[in-house]
């Protein structure tokens, strides 16, 4: 550790993570994104995609638990009443497929069904913070920014479903307001490989226009250096 940062190499430059005002966010890893019963399965997406990021994500949940690190985990639901869905969204999907339809795991991405909890290999501990927003990003519609500003939270590592979704979305929402963020490559993932592509060259765009990205090993292997 130099300058009170740690410094983890990144693209398209180097990463400087800030101890304790780092928090680690894991984004929608809910049943109904990665479960073959769930709503993006209904949807034809190939939900095996995902499965990849739970174990780089456990580790990193790890190295931060062990240093009392915030972590916070998001889920994409809406209410019963659908009142903060907009139309749109529901017409583009396929009828008895849509958000609110009723699925093997209750109705899909609705708040307190079973389909929209958080998958038990990367889901919250108690105290760590659970964020119910109805968009992709994180920021809209909830209070997070204001409970982050409150803790002191300047940095951001973000992970979770999907890379071309709530990731991209929460990354350009939390660059508007200041903050700092790192995408780990292989603690995300799309239903697409391709889009994923895409959402990495963005962030890797000259001077970490919108962030930074870097793989889980490197960020692992320069929290175990610091001194």
């Amino acid at each position: 550790m130099r300058d009170g940062f740690i410094h983890v190499a990144a693209r398209p430059a180097e990463y400087r993570l800030s101890p304790g005002s780092t928090a680690l966010v894991v984004l929608d890893m809910q049943l109904d994104a990665l479960a073959p019963q769930g709503h993006a399965a209904a949807l034809g997406h190939d939900v095996t995609r995902l499965h990849s990021t739970i174990e780089p994500i456990a580790a990193l949940l790890d190295a931060w638990r062990s240093r009392g690190w915030p972590v916070l985990h998001t889920r994409e639901v809406h209410q019963a009443d659908l009142a903060a869905c907009p139309a749109w969204r529901l017409l583009r999907q396929p009828r008895r497929k849509r958000i609110g339809d009723d699925g093997p795991m209750g109705r899909y991405r609705v708040a307190g069904e079973y389909g929209s909890g958080l998958i038990p290999e990367v889901g919250p501990v108690d105290g760590e913070l659970v964020v119910d927003k109805p968009g992709k990003g994180m920021f809209w519609a909830t209070r997070l920014h204001e409970t982050l500003t409150r803790n002191c939270i300047t940095h951001l590592v973000l992970t979770g479903a999907t890379a071309d979704g709530s990731v991209q979305a929460s990354l350009r929402e939390a660059d508007d307001r200041g903050y700092e963020c790192l995408v780990v490559e292989d603690a995300t993932e799309s239903y697409r490989p391709e889009l994923k592509a895409a959402t990495l060259a963005q962030i890797a765009s000259p001077n970490a226009a919108i962030g930074w990205h870097a793989t889980s090993n490197a960020l692992l292997r320069a929290l175990r250096q610091r001194v």
